[in-house]
């Protein structure tokens, strides 16, 4: 019960500032007007006489008029005003070059309308100080870890998502602390004429103080130096650097194809192979130096009304990843990995969804540095983050139920030509997971190899730029229960 207290605590220390400045309100995205001049007959057509974008400063035009699936002199079915509308809205919106996007549909007679689409541009650049856990998340770090500022990362990102006004994003971090990394990446989704191509290319360095070498029994990672929080600033001991490319294509709204090639040098320090704790798996070669190639095609299919926090619609994904130019042995490594979401709205501000992923790797019998499965970036089970669940096949079944508690607006007075509110919506849900891993026995734990359960419920609050604060409390199969943070930022 002292979690929960805590959640809603922290959720009412976060909120009550806010909330005594409130407005609530309901923006109109989408915006009919004198629709009673159109014929009665749902079945009939309108002509879209003229079609106007404005609001766009930095952004090229032409990119707006892009995501929207109809032009000037197009018809469209009565009936399916309204779904067109918010189609072309959604499809402006997951640009994520706008923090609102507003369609306006004027009848000007029974057979013509007139469609204004207004946006307002994000701030693009940002040049900002860094603070970074070199943890697998926040939970990990404040108990595991007893959140030791050694144990953290600082310097400055700088990065532009709309350099030229074409939505390619610029990237650039030089980082310091535990680890350092340099590097930039930019991507380039628009770069033939008719906007249906485009390239990613980037490059980096970076040098780790320690080594995940396995996993113990009990699900956690085991590193070298082994107590490497009480050992002031040990030396660098992994060092790599890197040179990727791709090549993408999107001919169509929804569907999109990346290829992409990248090289990785990885180096460990002499040490490491002497120690006795080290594991000679890593590279299943016995070296301390490996040279890595990566080969990957991945197709996406998006069609919700917010990519970065999704209420309905559909996202879907097919990966191939090559590692190494063998076939056996060594780091060699050919995976498949596929994602199936689906989000519904239920109505009456209540929605749910259903979430399945699932990869296989092949040989089964792999280097350690490929047995990734649960516990990394957003692939875990909720209830089970402070656990690392390796292995070659893995599946795992998200599903949520959740009710839109309140959206309101606050008055920010200090930037006007840039920003004059920021929305805050939140959610009530609840959740269950289901997963599996499965590993050789070499590499088995407590829970490879063995269905894993979990549930819990818990806060979203989804703000300004597509931020979304995570409050759960979650239950284990193992018995465990607590309070896990979580936050997602969409620039």
């Amino acid at each position: 019960m002292n979690d929960l207290k805590k959640i809603i605590c922290c959720c009412f220390i976060i909120l009550y500032p806010w909330l005594i400045y409130a407005q609530k309100t309901k923006t109109a995205d989408i915006i009919l007007t004198d629709t009673s001049l159109l014929s009665g007959n749902s079945s009939n057509k309108v002509c879209i006489k003229n079609l106007t974008v404005t609001g766009t400063k930095k952004t090229k035009i032409y990119i707006v008029y892009r995501e929207i699936h109809f032009k000037k002199g197009d018809s469209l079915l009565i009936a399916d005003l309204q779904k067109e509308l918010e189609q072309a809205r959604f499809l402006v919106y997951n640009t994520t070059l706008f923090n609102e996007v507003v369609f306006e549909l004027v009848v000007t007679d029974a057979d013509n309308v007139n469609i204004e689409v207004r946006v307002t541009e994000r701030w693009y650049l940002y040049p900002v100080p860094q603070f970074q856990l070199v943890d697998r998340n926040f939970n990990e770090w404040y108990k595991t870890y007893k959140a030791s500022f050694n144990r953290v990362n600082y310097g400055l990102k700088f990065v532009h998502y709309n350099l030229s006004g074409r939505r390619d994003q610029l990237r650039v971090y030089l980082i310091n602390g535990y680890s350092r990394n340099i590097s930039f990446n930019y991507t380039a989704p628009y770069s033939n004429n008719a906007l249906t191509e485009g390239f990613i290319v980037g490059a980096g360095y970076l040098q780790k103080r320690e080594l995940p070498i396995s996993v113990s029994y009990n699900d956690s990672l085991l590193f070298l130096p082994s107590d490497p929080v009480s050992k002031a600033r040990a030396d660098f001991i992994y060092k790599s650097w890197y040179l990727n490319a791709g090549y993408t294509v999107r001919r169509g709204f929804f569907k999109k194809h990346i290829f992409s090639a990248s090289y990785t040098h990885v180096k460990l320090s002499d040490s490491v192979l002497l120690d006795p704790q080290y594991n000679h798996n890593y590279f299943k070669d016995p070296v301390n130096s490996k040279g890595i190639v990566d080969l990957i095609y991945k197709q996406q299919y998006t069609n919700v009304n917010n990519g970065s926090y999704p209420l309905k619609g559909k996202t879907a994904f097919f990966t191939l990843h090559k590692r190494g130019l063998g076939f056996t042995g060594g780091i060699n490594m050919f995976m498949i990995e596929a994602g199936w979401n689906k989000y519904f709205d239920m109505g009456k501000k209540w929605y749910s969804s259903i979430q399945l992923n699932g990869s296989l790797k092949l040989p089964f019998d792999q280097a350690y540095i490929n047995q990734r499965g649960f516990g990394y970036g957003d692939n875990y089970l909720r209830g089970l983050e402070y656990n690392v669940i390796d292995g070659v096949a893995t599946a795992l079944v998200k599903s949520t139920i959740k009710k839109k508690i309140i959206a309101f607006n606050v008055p920010f007075p200090f930037f006007p030509k840039l920003l004059t509110k920021i929305p805050f919506t939140l959610f009530a849900k609840t959740y269950a997971d289901l997963g599996y891993a499965y590993t050789k026995k070499n590499y088995a734990t407590r829970l490879n190899n063995r269905l894993l359960y979990s549930g819990g419920f818990g806060i979203d609050i989804l703000t300004l730029y597509d931020i979304n604060l995570r409050f759960e409390y979650s239950f284990n199969q193992l018995k465990e229960n607590g309070l896990f943070l979580h936050n997602q930022s969409g620039f």
